[in-house]
């Protein structure tokens, strides 16, 4: 074997560190960033300490994100010294350089060209001679089951307590034959669970006037309705539609037309919408649409459709204004709409939003008071949901596989149709069978419950 000289040799490849903060969108920006950089020579670090430069995605949506993405970015400069900040807080590059000094460059949200050109610089690295040759997956933070699929940039709206628009712009669509492709590449990898994500997902295409593209030989729209039918005629490599769950969907008309294709099994049962509050008073400040009498018809409509869809949402206790009877407003329509999952917040002021100058700010003691009482009525009625579904078998998805115990009993912990990773609850399951992996899907006896979780066992 002849000696590999100097001018032949490959230098190691410089090795990049991430810091991923803030929502699944900004974690799909750095696999994309990461996957680029990895395409063109770079190798990844787990650790400070092995990286050659470090990358912090920021989040600058709430006063207390922005001082989470700081800590982080001070931590990044002293366990390494060499950082590179994207991200929300990159509109901030004067404050983040005045505490940080030493950052080496500052980037936007989704700058994706800047931030691997920043990386380039600070760490240059040799491209090996095959690296076109050799198809390589994209990078991914999630496991290897489930993904998120974003389908645009930005938002069109403009609420009072937001300011994604000034961080992320208005809204831009990604056209839908890629958006078809990249979830067809991701299924066909091993993906069993798309989360489509976006900031307004019911909004998709609105930007192109919902323009058709070519895919597989027939027109579709650029439109939330084709995207979910076409995401529902994908197929697992054995022969099973992925979960698809819909986050961020507002609920337009047009989203009845997405429940029958739940009923038919080819859209996961699920609805994320994010209501925010329902007082009518309360939704005009926020600039926020007033139709919770309406929604709540539409919700009855959808179950009639689909009884097994489960709906969560979020809602702000303590805006700017908020009265006690708008607060009992909002806890007598809950009781009504019996939501599946709810996710409560504080109202928190934002640099820049409109309703840091709304008159009649809530005591920060009224609040938590508040929030309290919202998590005790939200708590209760997700426990009852919940004990209903003790005795039933339920479709479930594998996120992790223990191993056995003294017994030899394996435990599992998994999700169902009702349930997004991270956000919602889990099913834990005793005495699966061995063959059992992550990523797989299951039939799962239900025989407990608490406010959040199941507790259950493989059926059969």
């Amino acid at each position: 074997m002849s000696e590999i000289t100097e001018q032949t040799r490959i230098a190691p490849a410089p090795k990049v560190g991430m810091v991923s903060l803030g929502c699944p969108k900004a974690l799909v920006d750095s696999e994309r960033i990461l996957t680029k950089l990895r395409a063109d020579g770079y190798a990844m670090s787990p650790d400070y300490e092995g990286a050659d430069v470090v990358l912090v995605n920021t989040c600058g949506f709430l006063d207390s994100a922005k001082e989470e993405s700081l800590e982080a970015i001070g931590e990044a400069i002293a366990e390494n010294g060499r950082v590179i900040v994207t991200g929300c807080m990159g509109n901030e590059a004067e404050l983040i350089r005045a505490r940080f000094p030493d950052v080496l460059a500052v980037t936007g949200a989704h700058q994706y060209e800047q931030v691997v050109d920043a990386v380039h610089e600070a760490a240059p690295a040799e491209r090996g001679p095959y690296v076109d040759l050799v198809p390589q997956p994209d990078i991914k933070l999630t496991p290897r089951h489930y993904s998120y699929l974003k389908i645009s940039e930005g938002c069109n709206h403009s609420c009072a307590f937001c300011i994604i628009p000034d961080l992320r712009g208005k809204l831009a669509s990604r056209r839908i034959d890629a958006v078809l492709r990249e979830a067809e590449k991701l299924v066909a990898a091993g993906t069993k669970e798309l989360l489509v994500i976006s900031q307004d997902t019911s909004a998709y295409g609105v930007d192109v006037r919902h323009e058709e593209r070519q895919w597989k030989g027939q027109a579709v729209r650029t439109h939330m309705t084709d995207l979910a039918r076409e995401l529902g005629g994908l197929r697992t490599s054995e022969g099973v539609p992925p979960w698809v769950r819909l986050h961020y969907v507002y609920p337009y008309p047009h989203v009845d037309a997405v429940i029958p294709l739940m009923a038919e099994g080819l859209i996961t049962p699920y609805l994320d919408i994010p209501f925010q509050h329902a007082s009518p008073s309360v939704l005009r400040a926020m600039k926020r649409p007033a139709n919770e009498a309406q929604v709540l018809d539409r919700l009855k409509a959808w179950r009639d459709i689909c009884p097994d869809i489960a709906v969560r949402s979020s809602f702000v206790v303590g805006f700017p204004g908020e009265t006690e009877d708008d607060f009992k407003y909002l806890l007598d329509w809950l009781e009504e709409a019996q939501l599946d999952r709810v996710g409560g917040f504080r109202f928190e002021p934002v640099e820049g939003a409109q309703a840091n100058a709304l008159p009649n700010p809530v005591p920060e003691a009224v609040k938590e008071e508040r929030y309290a009482r919202l998590m005790e009525v939200t708590e209760r009625i997700s426990a009852a949901k919940l004990a209903a579904k003790v005795g039933r078998q339920i479709p479930v998805i594998i996120d992790e596989v223990g191993e056995p115990d003294e017994d030899g009993d394996i435990g599992a912990t998994a999700r169902s149709q009702a349930d997004a990773p991270e956000i919602d609850g889990n099913v834990f399951l005793r005495n699966v069978p061995a063959t059992l992996a992550q990523g797989d899907f299951a039939t799962a006896t239900i025989e407990e419950a608490d406010a959040h979780d199941l507790f259950g066992f493989i059926a059969g």
